[in-house]
């Protein structure tokens, strides 16, 4: 008793307990082990931590479920692409000029400040046109495959043409393109310079080139990366319960591991408001035409996550809080409410690997403050 007081003392002292009380338990490696009767001894987690990450507690995650071990952003492999062709495609994501209108760029909805995502709940394009999904972010983009919010695309240089040419995005004419950028500043030249004389300005090696820029995008090395590498200390107090949150009772690990964070699998959330006829959006279903797909999106990466919200392909999270609450209670789980929508094959079903978590407010703002370190 003495010894565990003298320890609770100490923490408090310190600031490093979140809650007044409660005598710390001995520190092992068990996800509970540190947990105490008003909240969570973080001395305690401390020690656990300091360890190599083979010695972390295990993620909780569903039985079936083999997540990937968290990796720094050094882990995540270099593409290894021409740098006249890299640059020309960094040109040319920032050229207004390849839309239809003079007005909207590459960089318009994928902006460096946010992620390469924006700020907005749903992207704006052409005569500013909305469109009906959240700008996803594209660090790390590299690795990512297929892509899209429903997978649709298989290549970059596929993800490429889609924006270009889609009536509320660019809006332009693909197969004008190369006309166009003929007769703009040095584009020719550019063009010789980074892929040789022969074909000049074609669709292809500018779908090329933006692809090749967008293969450069690594996330930023950030303090949850110095930690990972050793820098125990990189993380506070509250970023290291966060941590050890999102592997343990708050489940993250589930769908969000590796260097990258995301699982790169798709999953129904209950986020397709399914019969909305201003709403409804049935994911990845659009692409694959499976009826066990309505309703399932990619997981995200978490690199910049912070930067990138509105979070959830449609944007509809602005605050990171609300978003963990609704994570916290299980997500949405819509029923069928007659038995027309009984029989209906294509009626959404949520993902049994989203269950409530009970988290309280305390730990939710520490997973929050994990999130805004990655």
């Amino acid at each position: 008793m003495k010894k565990n007081a003298a320890l609770a003392v100490l923490a408090t002292a310190a600031g490093l307990l979140f809650s007044q009380g409660g005598a710390a338990r001995e520190a092992s490696s068990s996800s509970t082990d540190c947990a105490t009767h008003d909240g969570w001894d973080l001395a305690c987690l401390r020690q656990i931590y300091v360890r190599p990450i083979a010695g972390w507690p295990r993620p909780h995650v569903p039985a079936g479920v083999t997540p990937q071990e968290m990796a720094p952003v050094s882990a995540i492999p270099v593409a290894l692409v021409a740098p006249a062709v890299a640059a020309l495609g960094q040109r040319l994501f920032n050229d207004p000029r390849l839309s239809r209108s003079n007005a909207v760029a590459c960089i318009s909805c994928h902006s460096p400040a946010h992620s390469f995502a924006d700020s907005k709940r749903v992207s704006v394009g052409h005569a500013g046109r909305l469109g009906q999904r959240n700008t996803p972010g594209l660090l790390g983009v590299a690795q990512i495959t297929p892509l899209f919010w429903d997978g649709r695309a298989s290549t970059l240089e596929e993800q490429a043409l889609g924006p270009l040419q889609h009536p509320d995005e660019m809006a332009m004419d693909a197969a004008a393109l190369p006309a166009k950028l003929v007769a703009l500043d040095d584009y020719p030249a550019q063009f010789d310079a980074a892929f040789g004389k022969k074909d000049g300005v074609t669709l292809a090696r500018i779908l090329t080139a933006l692809a090749d820029y967008q293969r450069t995008l690594l996330p930023p090395v950030t303090r949850f990366d110095t930690f990972l590498e050793g820098q125990r200390t990189a993380l506070n107090d509250r970023e290291l319960l966060g941590l050890h949150l999102f592997r343990t009772k708050a489940r993250c690990m589930t769908c969000h591991s590796g260097a990258l964070l995301t699982d790169q699998q798709f999953h129904n959330l209950g986020l397709s408001n399914y019969g909305s006829r201003k709403y409804e959006d049935l994911g990845r279903y659009l692409a694959t035409g499976k009826n066990e797909d309505v309703g399932k999106f990619r997981t995200p990466g978490l690199r910049g996550v912070a930067a990138s919200g509105p979070w959830m392909h449609n944007g509809a999270f602005a605050q990171m809080v609300g978003m963990l609450n609704m994570y916290n209670a299980g997500m949405s789980r819509p029923v069928p409410h007659n038995a027309q929508q009984a029989a209906d094959p294509k009626f959404p079903v949520t993902s049994p690997l989203l269950q409530p978590l009970q988290l309280t407010s305390d730990e939710i703002i520490a997973l929050k403050s994990f999130l805004e370190a990655l």
